[in-house]
């Protein structure tokens, strides 16, 4: 879906200095040089699909090749595909369906043919659990087109450095070990999606590029099932091949729990230096009031100061995002504040802290009011019908406030922004894409099960 760019409206942190600027920038580039990565040469994987004999250095995959251990990739159950061997040969579905590859923590370009048939096709990827990373590819009748995205791949386990002590994140059980499992096992899983899908080559090649972590709550992190989505799932999609997202937020979850649990250990563990960290937490913090366990000012300030206190110390890049407002208008159809002390208290830390500073939590009121009370619920998941979830985002919401992010990003110049695909970062949420334009197609697993978090907020 290429919308125009719309003109930039949103308050934004001040923007970083040109020193603080190029400095990034020459730490990126070191860092896409020289970054340390346990996946080798080894690791690079060709495949070709389509039936037919599969250019030299290729390995043929055939329809049926279930994934197996031993052979270190295949189709997940389910797949329903066929070769089309006319013109160049590639492999159809008439619905999504999801294929694995066997590779170590680590980032990748990985790279894809699509077409090769005597028709056209369309084709949306997304990886692990629903990240979006290509949008509608197409390709005319009997050509092909390859297109390039960056990807991360990770398991639970911390290695020791610099005064992180080994161990493993504290996953959520079922949650992340049977719904989220894909997020964390030692694969690639590549969900092919769309219209008409149709593609003959995929080549996985390790990387050391800079990556991008994000830590957060529901309305960040990878959602395993529609109708719910996050920001955090959309942000891959726009981006260039060159930086990785790896999304290590997580439904129900604070501050505090991200220290508990230790993924902020997992994440400066990983991190090299020039490596940014996306931070957007409060749904959730609002609970530690209730149960007289501090409040934003205070515990929940104390706990971001950890967290860019630590990601400093090992030489990231700490960005604080504002959480975004809920769905609840007044009369007059203006959103009704229900994280306001949260969101000034992520922007003072920011000031206080001097580190760059995304209010997501104003860009959202402008969002939903355009749309208003009736059509901004098309912005939001519907787990049965008529049930709005006012608190989580559907494809659409969340799209949009991952361009959101995007802009804020790119007005705080941080260096990061540098990847940020051609005709994207600057959003103005008073005028948001149109719904009905909206196109990214819906993956296969649906929920019921409304994420982890505060029900009585919802």
């Amino acid at each position: 879906m290429l919308f125009k760019p719309c003109t930039p409206s949103l308050p934004v942190a001040s923007r970083l200095s040109s020193a603080t600027l190029l400095a990034g920038f020459s730490i990126l580039a070191s860092a896409a040089c020289g970054h340390a990565q346990s996946a080798t040469s080894a690791d690079t994987w060709r495949l070709a699909f389509g039936g037919g004999n599969p250019p030299a250095g290729y390995t043929a995959v055939q329809p049926g090749m279930d994934y197996d251990e031993k052979r270190g990739f295949g189709f997940e159950p389910g797949a329903l595909v066929r070769n089309v061997t006319e013109g160049s040969g590639h492999l159809a579905a008439d619905k999504p369906y999801f294929f694995s590859v066997d590779l170590p923590e680590g980032n990748y370009n990985v790279t894809i043919t699509f077409g090769g048939g005597n028709a056209a096709s369309t084709t949306t990827v997304k990886s692990e659990l629903r990240r979006l990373m290509l949008e509608n590819v197409t390709t005319a009748p009997g050509a092909t087109l390859k297109r390039t995205f960056t990807v991360n791949v990770r398991t639970p386990r911390i290695a020791a450095r610099d005064g992180i002590a080994a161990g493993s994140v504290k996953l959520k059980a079922p949650r992340e070990t049977v719904q989220e499992a894909w997020n964390w096992d030692r694969r690639l899983t590549l969900e092919i999606n769309g219209g008409k899908p149709a593609i003959s080559a995929i080549e996985i090649v390790p990387v050391g590029t800079p990556t991008l972590f994000l830590l957060g709550d529901s309305t960040v992190c990878d959602q395993p099932g529609e109708p719910y989505s996050s920001w955090g799932q959309m942000l891959p999609r726009f981006f260039k091949p060159g930086i990785a997202v790896a999304n290590h937020a997580e439904s129900g979850e604070t501050y505090r729990d991200s220290l508990a649990r230790r993924r902020l250990d997992k994440v400066v563990s990983a991190m090299r230096p020039g490596d940014t960290v996306l931070m957007q937490f409060g749904h959730n913090d609002q609970k530690q009031i209730k149960e007289n366990k501090g409040g934003p000012f205070t515990t929940y300030k104390g706990e971001i100061r950890s967290h860019v206190d630590a990601i400093r110390a090992h030489g990231g890049v700490p960005v604080i995002v504002s959480s975004m407002e809920r769905r609840h208008f007044d009369a007059g159809g203006k959103v009704v504040p229900s994280l306001r002390d949260y969101a000034d208290a992520a922007r003072e830390s920011a000031k206080e802290l001097g580190v760059a500073f995304i209010d997501l939590n104003a860009m959202s009121k402008p969002f939903y009011e355009a749309l208003g009370p009736e059509l901004s619920k098309k912005a939001f998941a519907e787990p049965e019908p008529g049930r709005i979830d006012n608190t989580h985002h559907n494809n659409y919401g969340a799209y949009e406030l991952a361009q959101a992010v995007l802009t804020g990003m790119r007005a705080s110049g941080l260096p990061a922004a540098a990847f940020i695909a051609g005709g994207y970062g600057h959003f103005d949420p008073s005028r948001p894409d149109p719904v009905a334009l909206f196109q990214v197609p819906a993956s296969p697993t649906f929920t019921n099960e409304r994420p982890l978090g505060d029900e009585a907020n919802q």
